[in-house]
Formats: structure tokens, C-alpha cells, sequence
């Protein structure tokens, strides 16, 4: 029950000017300005940034006061004499908040219904009064009995005002955590994901430098998957779309020749897997015989490990890729990549023969020679010792270390934080972009099939702008942006896959993926355009809070959001498992 907020030891002045923006507060002393000390709650003299609650006719109203001044008379005349005997009578300028039923103050508002009236009393708000309101926030009426809680600091001018605010408020519209170096964006990453555990939620982080690896030795993590030195993403569990980023074709010639050869080589794989006595016979390590009606067979032929089609028929290939089309073309379908550069060799003949429209026609030196960069590119990516140990090149799909079993084993297993480590990624070819976007990609799409409907699952991730907002050339300078983490803002709300971005320049985030973001978790920041990108992403209401910014404290923040009714200026308490992010001392 929310207790009566107009205190009269709490007293602070009348109201004397109105707005829409703000209304003004006049102090009739300057003794109000002092510290109040009530029931053993302490509220410090520095009333800027704090709390105040108005008495209306009808409402009440919550506001911040966002600055103190003296007439200009009593200013011109300030001295030590006149301070010492409170000779003096500030205002103020409040910014309103929302608004609260007279007689049942749980009932809050966002938008306003009508503004305090000319004379209305203002009160410091009271830290039981405020703290109510903070558990609330984001939760329908039916939700707010049982709805799992963060513990996650106080308020900066009050530390006795303690703040728990529900999961559902934070993360149910994605959450971004924002800030300089040094602001505490780390710490509060690791309190959010200690709330999560804590309420037996799951959450996947992508940890880009390794710097919370202290997760790792408790019970409720499961074995890290740090990629390149224990763990791998095996190159047929990426999309084509992945593939195309990885390898880079051109669109006139070597794309739809990539593809065919990717085709090809899965058809190669179900030929070795589905070895029987009637369908697929293997007559020899170059011929495989395919059974076409009950008469007759036709043979594919195999050259240097590929299929080749220089001058065979179609229909044996046709009809093995026919009868198992959904296995061929499913994401879990496996091929040799080693293979590749030569397949697409065998890739490069005519349509059709002109002889006989039923075969693949002669060999094509015209489309060869311009898949020689691309073959060049499959060669140098299969040897690449850093692609070998990211994308298992020389790995089968099956083994335990592979990513997505990983990931699926902990989907499925009762372990609340699964960290996949980048700090052993290296920075060349855009490896960490395109692996941090495969695997946005791969959570993406089971989240469409439901899988977190039930169980809904929190993506952390590290340093997003290292992968947010990035594109790739290929050799004609033709861009595909990565964007599996702009799709996942957009789309998977519904589905139960919910993000957390922590960066330090928000400027960097895309437009359309930051406009998507229901809270913001904003440390300190500096720059003009972070804090602008900050500003365009919130509401209007939000923006003069933006002003305190510059001046925050390490682990100081201001939350803000759609399912908050109001911005807060809070500090958060220092996570249990610290990050590993101190810097160094000279």
C-alpha cells in the first residue's frame, strides 16, 4: 500500500508559474533548502536531479527538479551574512513526470491530465513513496504480484531509495547499456545477468574480449564456448546468405555458380549417406548408380572427389536432389567444403548440350576464367589456419566442441548463462563481424519456429558496435550488410528472444535497430553525437535528463525507457562476479 507522499516535514513550496514544458517553485525560505531528516530517512541539500511530489485538486504530480536560482535582486546581494540567515528565497524549475490519483496513488499516468494549478504545495518525495512506484513499472495490474525482480541499485541522491525493477520493464522491449570507458557498463552488464540467474532465466552473452570470464566457475553456467581455441561454428551451419559474406561473389557469374556447387556438393554428401540396394547404388569410388524407373538406372560420375557434368545427364542428379530436397536444402545439411574450389570448377560448363538437351553442355572457359578470383578465395579461406580453427574446416558438424550443439544442449539443459568468448577471434577479414552475425542468424531463425516462446531468452551483446552496422565488398565494391542483429530488434519481441547491446558509441548502433530499443541504461557520456543518438531513440520527455550526462559518476546511469513512466538518475550496486575490466596501472 502506498502511503499518503505529502509529508508537511517534507514541505518545500508553492508553485507560482506553469507551463506546458515546466512549472516553477518558490521557496518562501531558504531553510527548506536544507537537509530533511524524517523517521530516520535522510535526504541530502542538494536538491537538483531530485524527486518532488505536487498536491492537486484531484491528481497529484511527480516531478525532477532540474535547477535552483535567486531573484535577481537577492543575487546582486548575496553575501556570507545573507546565506548565514537564510535572507534569502530560490526557485526552481520542475520538470513533471506523471500524474497520481489523489486517493489511490498506486494508480499512476504517463501522460498528463491536467497541470498543477497556481499556489499547489511541493514536497520532497518520500523514499517509500518513490520505491513503490519502481517495482511497478512495465507490469499490467495482473502482473504485479508475481512478476520476477532486479535488484539493482539506488538513487543517486537518495541511497536508501533501493530500486527493483521487474525483468519485464528491462528487457521485454531490448535494452542497451551505453557509456564511455570507465562508466560502468561492464558492472552493469554482469548485475543483469546475475538478476536473470538469479530468477532462473536464460541469457546467451556474447563476450567479445573475454573480460567475464568469471561467470564460467559458477554452477549455473554452462562450459564456455570460447570460438578459435575450444569451440568452433561449422561452415554448413551458416546460411548461404553467411556463406556469400564469407566467400564474396560477384552477382553476374560466380554467385549462381557458388550456388550450384554448394547444391552439388550436398547432393555428394546425401549420395554417401544413403547408400542402398535399390535407390543409390555405388558401383565404384567414381560412379554412383541411380535408379530412374524400375528398368533402367543412369549413373553419376565423379571426377577428382566432385560430381562433374561436363556432357552427363541431368535426371540421375535431378532425381536424387528431388527425393531428398528437404534434407539438401534444410540449415543442417552438411558438405565438404574442401571440395569447393573444384567443384565449381566442374560448375562451369553450358546449360545444356547442344547435342542433346537432356545433358549438361561442354565445358565453359568464359565463365571458368571468371570464377578463377573466387576459386583463389575458397583456396586462401580453406588454408587460412584463423578461418580452420573459427569455421571447423577440418572438423566434422558432429562433434561436441561445435557451436550450435553447444548452443542447443544449452537451450535444452537446466544451465541459466551460456558465454561465447571472442577474445581468442582475431580481427582480420571481418571474422568476428561475420561469426557475431551467423550467430544472431541462427537465434533468429529458431526463435521464428518458437522455441523461446515458452522460455524466453536474453542476447547479450559485448561491444556491439564491433558488429552492429557493418557491411561487406566484394571484388565489384557491391555491399551485403550483416544485419541479423537489426532483424532480431525488429522481429523477435514476439517470438521470446529479447537483446541487451553494450556499447560505448551508440552512434555506431543502427538507426533502425536503437529505435527499437525500449530501455536505455545510459552511463556517461561526452560526445555530441552518442548523446544525440541517445536523445533521437528516447522520448521527448527524456531529453532535458540527457543534460546530466557529462557530469555521472562511475556505475552512475540514467534509465530510461517505453515501460518507464519516468527517467531515473541511479547508481548500481557492484555486481557479485566483477568483470575483468580495470584498467591497467602504469
Amino acid at each position: 500500500m502506498i502511503r499518503n507522499p505529502f509529508d508537511h516535514n517534507y514541505f518545500l513550496g508553492y508553485i507560482n508559474n506553469v507551463t506546458p514544458q515546466y512549472i516553477n517553485v518558490h521557496f518562501p525560505s531558504s531553510v527548506l533548502l536544507k537537509s530533511f531528516i524524517h523517521k530516520g530517512e535522510q535526504l541530502n541539500g542538494g536538491l537538483v536531479g531530485n524527486f518532488v511530489v505536487i498536491e492537486g485538486h484531484q491528481y497529484g504530480f511527480l516531478g525532477k527538479i532540474l535547477e535552483l536560482s535567486l531573484p535577481e535582486k537577492e543575487r546582486l546581494g548575496l553575501s556570507e551574512r545573507s546565506f548565514n540567515n537564510n535572507d534569502f528565497h530560490p526557485t526552481g524549475k520542475i520538470e513533471i513526470l506523471l500524474s497520481f490519483d489523489l486517493f489511490e496513488p498506486s494508480k499512476i499516468e504517463k501522460g498528463l491530465n491536467s497541470l498543477p494549478t497556481i499556489g499547489a504545495k511541493v514536497f520532497v518525495c518520500p523514499t517509500e513513496f518513490i520505491k513503490q512506484y519502481f517495482k511497478g513499472f512495465g507490469l499490467k495490474e495482473e502482473q504485479k504480484n508475481n512478476a520476477p525482480l532486479i535488484n539493482v541499485g539506488c538513487l543517486t541522491y537518495d541511497k536508501s531509495a533501493k530500486i527493483e525493477l521487474s525483468q519485464q520493464a528491462i528487457f521485454s522491449r531490448h535494452c542497451a547499456v551505453v557509456g564511455t570507458t570507465g562508466g560502468g557498463k561492464s558492472y552493469t552488464v554482469s548485475k543483469l545477468i546475475e538478476g536473470l540467474v538469479f530468477n532462473k532465466n536464460k541469457a546467451v552473452l556474447i563476450d567479445a574480449t573475454g573480460e567475464y570470464h568469471k561467470h564460467d566457475e559458477k554452477e549455473y553456467s554452462e562450459k564456455a564456448s570460447i570460438l578459435s581455441s575450444k569451440s568452433f561454428l561449422h561452415y554448413s551451419n551458416l546460411t548461404i546468405g553467411d556463406l556469400f559474406v564469407l566467400l564474396r561473389p560477384s552477382g553476374q557469374v560466380q554467385a549462381p555458380k557458388l550456388m550450384e556447387a554448394i547444391k552439388s556438393l550436398k547432393v555428394l554428401k546425401v549420395l554417401e549417406e544413403n547408400i542402398d540396394d535399390d535407390f543409390i547404388q555405388k558401383i565404384d569410388n567414381e560412379t554412383y548408380s541411380i535408379k530412374i524407373a524400375n528398368n533402367r538406372r543412369e549413373n553419376i560420375i565423379l571426377k577428382r572427389s566432385c560430381i562433374f557434368k561436363e556432357k552427363q545427364l541431368m535426371l540421375p542428379f535431378n532425381k536424387v536432389y528431388n527425393k531428398f530436397i528437404s534434407e539438401i536444402e534444410s540449415i543442417s545439411s552438411d558438405f565438404n567444403i574442401n571440395l569447393l574450389a573444384n567443384q565449381i570448377v566442374n560448375e562451369c560448363v553450358r546449360d545444356v548440350d547442344w547435342d542433346n538437351s537432356n545433358k549438361w553442355g561442354a565445358k565453359f572457359d568464359i565463365h571458368l576464367n571468371n570464377c578463377i578470383s573466387l576459386i583463389l578465395r575458397i583456396n586462401n579461406l580453406t588454408h587460412n589456419p584463423q578461418f580452420i580453427s573459427i569455421f571447423g574446416f577440418d572438423k566434422l558438424k558432429s562433434d561436441d566442441n561445435e557451436l550450435i550443439i553447444q548452443l542447443n544442449n544449452f537451450i535444452q539443459s537446466d544451465k541459466k548463462l551460456l558465454r561465447i568468448g571472442f577474445e581468442d577471434v582475431g580481427y582480420d577479414f571481418q571474422a568476428r563481424e561475420i561469426l557475431a552475425n551467423a550467430i544472431g542468424k541462427y537465434l533468429l531463425e529458431i526463435s521464428r519456429k518458437g522455441v523461446f516462446k515458452k522460455s524466453p531468452i536474453v542476447l547479450f551483446v559485448d561491444e556491439a558496435h564491433q558488429y552492429l552496422n557493418k557491411e561487406v565488398k566484394d571484388e565489384y565494391f557491391e555491399l551485403t550488410k550483416l544485419n541479423a542483429f537489426d532483424s532480431i530488434a525488429k522481429e523477435c519481441r514476439k517470438f521470446g528472444l529479447f537483446l541487451c547491446l553494450a556499447t560505448q558509441m551508440p552512434r555506431d548502433i543502427p538507426t533502425g535497430t536503437l529505435s527499437q530499443v525500449g530501455t536505455f541504461i545510459v552511463h556517461r557520456l561526452i560526445n555530441h553525437f552518442d548523446k544525440e543518438s541517445i536523445a533521437n531513440a528516447s522520448s521527448s520527455a527524456n531529453k532535458s535528463s540527457l543534460d546530466f550526462l557529462p557530469v555521472l559518476g562511475a556505475g552512475e546511469a540514467i534509465l530510461m525507457g517505453v515501460d518507464f513512466p519516468m527517467p531515473l538518475m541511479m547508481k548500481f550496486d557492484k555486481p557479485i562476479i566483477t568483470p575483468d575490466s580495470s584498467t591497467p596501472e602504469f
